[in-house]
């Protein structure tokens, strides 16, 4: 399971938005959550870290590792 910070959601819309560009991301077997009020993202798989914190900041937010 990997965790992610993101920053920047304020709506229903913008979670969808993440969710839907993780679940795009090479080696995510599932997207688990996308939470705006903890700023969290939880995907299961073995994408690529980078890949995920690349696809998120397409979207418009910013995004790092959370700490385990």
């Amino acid at each position: 399971m990997i965790k992610l910070k993101v920053t920047g959601m304020t709506c229903g819309h913008c979670e969808m938005a993440v969710k839907k560009a993780l679940s795009q991301v090479p080696g995510v077997e599932q997207v688990v959550s996308v939470d705006r009020s903890r700023e969290e993202a939880v995907v299961e798989g073995s994408p690529d870290v980078s890949a995920l914190v690349a696809a998120i900041e397409e979207e418009g937010y910013q995004a790092e590792a959370a700490s385990p």
